[in-house]
């Protein structure tokens, strides 16, 4: 898709950002071979600065660390076996922010490296740090290119978490807008290599998507695909940021006036750091089972939740973990930090507060530490 489309005020708002996060796949990057392709990186910050140059600051996600290390290490293709993909992005994580910080040199732009894990955004403590790190970088004038820490996080080489990773950095440095660049040029109804599929140009709501099959769109290089970015938008618009989708060969435009790809809209409000952090970034250790009545409360009134209205607990968890709250049909409707350790609730559940020992009638889920997802 090249035809300019017209400018919807999400699209405006993304144009007029002060603050954005770029999030680059590794197909994007990488030659037909999987290598590192340098003219592509080229072309991307050509992109970027121009936007920095403009009064901007940008946050750089960037898959390709193990892209990077192919050429190095004599490999012919991308590994399959972990411990090669780890060497390979242990030489490739220095080639790749090598080739960053001299495309930027030609712009006069610093650029800083922030290797990221799944932990430095579970982990409250470690959140924060990402959080004060990035936001330091920006006030100084540089662009943080983040990457996941590939050489040790075996989850992330295994799933390719980086459009969940670009969604949570959005959040952590107050992004205005979030970009997502990868081999597609939009989100489609369909797999667009398939012919016959249409594209969808805004997304103003979770409606938008109903029938839409994002599963079969994306490259066999990356191994985020289609889903992952659309699940990444989701993340982010919820939490009050507007995504733009479309290609890397698009960046210009993206990066511009913003009339190509898929937009979509913000469709919640901006949450505090640590509602967010409950939201989408912690690791949630078990899960509790509500009746209807407890789901009307969390949900709908924002209410704490209490033993009375828990109908089953799973997980091993202790007091002061996350635990996901599920409806009777076994959809997560909230996310919280629970008050008990996993083996006190069994004796507790469906039990009312006056039916309890006055030790135990605390709420199992403070609502001060519940975030609502319906």
């Amino acid at each position: 898709m090249t035809d300019a489309v017209e400018l919807s005020p999400t699209r405006k708002s993304i144009a007029a950002a002060h603050r954005l996060v770029v999030k680059v796949g590794s197909s994007s990057l990488t030659t037909s071979k999987g290598a590192l392709d340098q003219a592509r990186l080229a072309a991307l910050v050509d992109a970027v600065a121009a936007r920095v140059d403009a009064g901007c600051q940008v946050v750089v996600v960037s898959s390709g660390a193990i892209a990077a290390g192919i050429a190095p290490l004599g490999l012919r293709r991308r590994p399959r076996d972990l411990a090669t993909k780890q060497a390979a992005a242990s030489v490739g994580q220095q080639a790749l922010a090598h080739a960053y910080a001299e495309s930027f040199a030609r712009y006069r732009r610093t650029v800083g490296q922030v290797l990221l894990t799944a932990d430095d955004v579970v982990r409250r403590a470690h959140y924060r740090n990402a959080q004060r790190t990035l936001n330091r970088l920006l006030t100084l004038g540089v662009v943080p290119v983040v990457n996941e820490n590939d050489t040790v996080a075996t989850a992330e080489i295994r799933f390719g978490d980086n459009d969940r990773l670009a969604a949570l950095v959005s959040h952590l440095v107050g992004a205005d807008a979030l970009l997502l660049l990868s081999d597609v040029d939009a989100l489609y109804d369909g797999d667009p290599r398939g012919g016959g599929a249409s594209v969808i140009r805004e997304v103003t709501g979770a409606g938008d998507l109903d029938g839409v099959d994002a599963s079969g769109a994306g490259s066999g290089v990356g191994t985020g695909g289609m889903a992952s970015k659309v699940e990444a938008a989701r993340v982010a618009c919820t939490a009050g940021i507007p995504v733009l989708l479309t290609s890397a060969a698009q960046a210009g435009r993206a990066l511009g006036d913003a009339d190509v790809g898929t937009a979509f809209a913000a469709t919640g409000t901006r949450l505090s750091a640590r509602r967010f952090w409950l939201a989408h970034a912690a690791g949630a250790r078990g899960r509790l089972w509500l009746d209807d009545g407890a789901v009307a409360a969390v949900v709908r009134r924002r209410r704490s939740l209490l033993a009375a209205g828990i109908t089953s607990v799973e997980g091993t968890f202790d007091g002061g973990d996350v635990v996901e709250l599920l409806d009777p049909s076994g959809i997560v409707v909230a996310r919280g930090v629970v008050a008990y350790d996993a083996g006190e609730l069994p004796d507790l559940i469906g039990r009312s507060s006056h039916e309890l020992p006055a030790e135990q009638r605390r709420e199992v889920v403070h609502a001060d530490d519940l975030v609502a997802l319906r």
